[in-house]
């Protein structure tokens, strides 16, 4: 478990065939995003209030960034 004062590593793996992408913290699966939309509501759900997850220093993307969504575009309007 994190220090109170210490943000968590946070990682957006690389999409999964469906393009869907996983989101951890440390160790911790926080949640599968299907969108950028979705990274920030996952952290919100974990106490982790993120204004801008494709502008974070505490974001590692992995595989590609905020944009990329292989397979699951057409699902999501621009």
């Amino acid at each position: 478990m994190t220090h109170p004062t210490e943000q968590p590593h946070i990682v957006v793996h690389p999409p999964a065939l469906d393009g869907s992408r996983r989101v951890t913290a440390g160790d911790d699966t926080l949640g599968i995003a299907s969108h950028a939309d979705d990274v920030g509501e996952i952290l919100r759900l974990a106490d982790l209030y993120v204004t801008d997850v494709a502008d974070s220093d505490l974001i590692e993307w992995q595989g590609g960034g905020p944009d990329d969504w292989p397979g699951l575009s057409e699902h999501h309007e621009p």
